[in-house]
């Protein structure tokens, strides 16, 4: 009998599953990134409603049983949203924060333009928000 030749056969059962093993491990390196994005977003918008509740513009109305007057960006410098999540500004984004009202809730958003870095996810993933809603 001959000896077939099994020169290259670990070179292709390595390319059979390093393709999948890397776009897996990929993808749930980005999830990850995801997930820890969306925490500090919400992170951001539970710090942006402390502020409100404790700045005059809510409490005071809220005694005087009045809605709340609210408006703008209640972290309004970088160096106090950085204190309330800082994993977004060590990734290079600049969240935004922004409040409104509507009905008997004030409600404080805070966003992100992300991008992913796996291509199979879309464009679904990539502006992420999350919100904190204050009742008065």
């Amino acid at each position: 009998m001959r000896k077939l030749d099994q020169r290259g056969v670990a070179a292709l059962e390595f390319c059979l599953v390093a393709v999948p093993l890397f776009t897996l491990m990929f993808a749930i390196f980005d999830l990850g990134r995801y997930a820890i994005t969306m925490q500090s977003l919400r992170a951001l918008a539970n710090a942006g409603s402390r502020t409100w509740m404790i700045n005059d513009c809510y409490v005071g109305s809220v005694i005087k049983k009045l809605a709340p007057t609210c408006s703008g960006d209640p972290l309004p410098t970088d160096a106090a949203k950085q204190d309330a999540a800082p994993f977004l500004y060590s990734a290079g984004l600049a969240p935004t924060l922004s409040t409104s009202s509507a009905g008997s809730a004030l409600t404080v958003t805070a966003s992100v333009n992300f991008s992913m870095i796996m291509p199979i996810w879309g464009s679904t993933l990539n502006n992420p928000t999350a919100s904190t809603k204050i009742p008065f």
